[in-house]
C-alpha cells in the first residue's frame, strides 16, 4: 500500500518517494458518532492519514506513528517532485531506516482537532452547514486515540506492532497503552511525559491568550487568521523547543543587519529576526482555533487521573515492552519526567529500554538527532518484530 516509487536521499538511502494522503469518514449518525470525554459527540468525522510500506498477510507488521502538536499525517515523502520539503520525520522512514518500509506498514494520521484534513474547529458542522469554530467541542488526547481506533478497524488491523511518537505524539502513544493495552506489542515514547506540567500549561495559556486577544480573532469566527496572535503564540512555543546552548551556538548576540544597536524596538538581533520568521511561516500553515483546542487537550493530559494520581497503578494493565527516550537539554519535557514513567513501568514488571541522549538541540532533538535516536528505534523495532513474527 505504499504510494509511488522509492526515492534516494543524498546519502543513497532509499526514502519513500512520492506519496498521497487518504481520508476516512465515520460516525454518520448519532448512534455511530465519536463520543467525547466532554459529554458531546462528533458526527461525520474525517481522519486524514498516510501509509507507507505493505501490510503483511497476517496483518502483524503495522506501526502507528503519532505526530506532535503542530504536525500532521505527512510523515514522509513528497506529494510531488516539486515539493520543497518532505514529511516531518522523513529521515527515519524508508528501506533500511528505523521505520523500514520493506518490513513494516507505517500509518500516520492527523489528529481530530487539527487543521490538516481531519475534523477540527474549521470543519463544517453537519448539523448547521457552517464552520464549527468555537462551537467545536473541547477534545482530549483520549478522544484523539478513540478516533484513531476507528481508523485502525477500518484498515483491518487487530493489533499494532508498535505505537510510536514524540512530544504530544508520545502522549498519544501512552494513551493508547492505557486505553487499549492489548492492541499493541510495543510502545515508543520519545521526548514526552505521562502528564503535562504546570510550566507547560502556563506556556500554553499565554499562547492562547495571545490568539484570543488579537482583534482579528473575533471570538473564533474569523475569515482571515488572527495573524499577530497566532504568530506570537508560535514564537513563544518555539523558544521552548530550543535550548540555551542551541540558541547561543546558532545566534549568540549577533546583530541582524547592522554593527550597532538601533536604539529602537525593531529587530536588532538575529534571534529576533528568526523568531519573527518562525511566527510568519506558522501562520501560513496552521489554524488559530486548532491551536487553542490542541493545546487545551495537552493541558488536560494526565494518564494517572483515573487512578488518583498513582502512575504505577494507571499503568498496571500495560504489559508490552517500552522504549523511552529523553534528551539532556530538553526543558519542555525534561528527563526526570521520562524517568518517572520508566520507574512506574519497571514496578509493574514491564520490559523497558531507556536512554537519555546527550544533545544540545533541546526538545527539537527528537526530530534532529536521527542517528542516535534512529539506532535505538531500529534495534527496538527489530527485536519486537522478530518476537512477534517468529514461528
Amino acid at each position: 500500500m505504499q504510494d509511488g516509487k522509492e526515492k534516494t536521499d543524498a546519502e543513497g538511502t532509499p526514502g519513500v518517494g512520492i506519496v498521497k494522503f487518504h481520508d476516512f469518514t465515520f460516525g454518520m449518525t448519532a448512534e455511530t458518532a465519536l463520543h467525547l470525554d466532554c459529554g458531546r459527540y462528533l458526527k461525520n468525522v474525517v481522519i486524514r492519514y498516510e501509509t507507507y510500506g505493505t501490510l503483511s498477510e497476517k496483518r502483524d507488521n503495522a506501526i502507528l506513528v503519532e505526530h506532535a502538536l503542530t504536525g500532521d499525517a505527512h510523515l514522509a515523502g513528497r506529494y510531488s517532485p516539486e515539493d520543497k520539503k518532505p514529511g516531518w520525520w522523513d529521515d527515519v522512514v524508508g528501506k533500511g531506516r528505523p521505520f523500514d518500509t520493506d518490513k513494516y506498514f507505517i500509518v500516520c494520521s492527523n489528529i481530530i482537532g487539527g487543521c490538516s484534513g481531519s475534523t477540527g474547529p474549521r470543519s463544517t458542522d453537519p448539523d448547521t452547514g457552517n464552520p464549527y469554530n468555537m462551537s467545536f467541542p473541547v477534545i482530549t488526547i483520549g478522544d484523539m486515540v478513540r478516533a484513531q481506533k476507528a481508523l485502525m478497524e477500518h484498515l483491518g488491523i487487530s493489533k499494532w506492532l508498535a505505537v510510536a511518537g514524540g512530544s504530544m505524539g508520545g502522549m498519544l502513544a501512552l494513551q493508547w497503552a492505557v486505553d487499549y493495552p492489548d492492541l499493541m506489542h510495543g510502545i515508543l515514547a520519545i521526548a514526552t511525559s505521562p502528564r503535562n506540567s504546570p510550566q507547560n500549561i502556563a506556556f500554553n495559556w499565554v499562547g492562547r491568550e495571545a490568539i484570543m486577544t488579537d482583534p482579528g480573532f473575533q471570538d473564533g469566527n474569523y475569515e482571515r487568521q488572527p495573524e499577530r496572535g497566532l504568530a506570537t503564540a508560535r514564537m513563544l512555543a518555539h523558544i521552548t523547543y530550543l535550548s540555551d546552548e542551541s540558541m547561543r551556538r546558532k545566534f549568540g548576540r549577533r546583530l541582524q543587519d547592522s554593527t550597532e544597536y538601533s536604539f529602537e524596538f525593531d529587530k536588532d538581533f538575529a534571534v529576533e529576526s528568526y523568531m519573527e520568521h518562525q511566527g510568519s511561516r506558522f501562520v501560513e500553515r496552521f489554524d488559530a482555533n486548532s491551536y487553542l483546542y490542541i493545546t487545551r487537550a495537552i493541558d488536560y493530559f494526565d494518564i494517572s487521573n483515573s487512578s488518583g494520581g498513582d502512575l504505577t497503578k494507571a499503568l498496571k494493565d500495560v504489559k508490552c515492552p517500552f522504549l523511552v527516550v529523553s534528551f539532556t537539554s530538553d526543558w519542555l519535557f525534561p528527563a526526570y519526567q521520562s524517568r518517572e514513567l520508566v520507574h512506574s513501568l519497571l514496578k509493574n514488571g514491564n520490559d523497558v529500554t531507556y536512554c537519555n541522549i546527550e544533545s544540545s538541540y533541546g526538545h527539537d532533538a527528537f526530530l534532529l538527532e536521527t542517528d542516535a535516536l534512529g539506532n535505538l528505534m531500529l534495534n527496538f523495532l527489530t527485536n519486537l518484530y522478530s518476537e512477534v513474527t517468529e514461528p
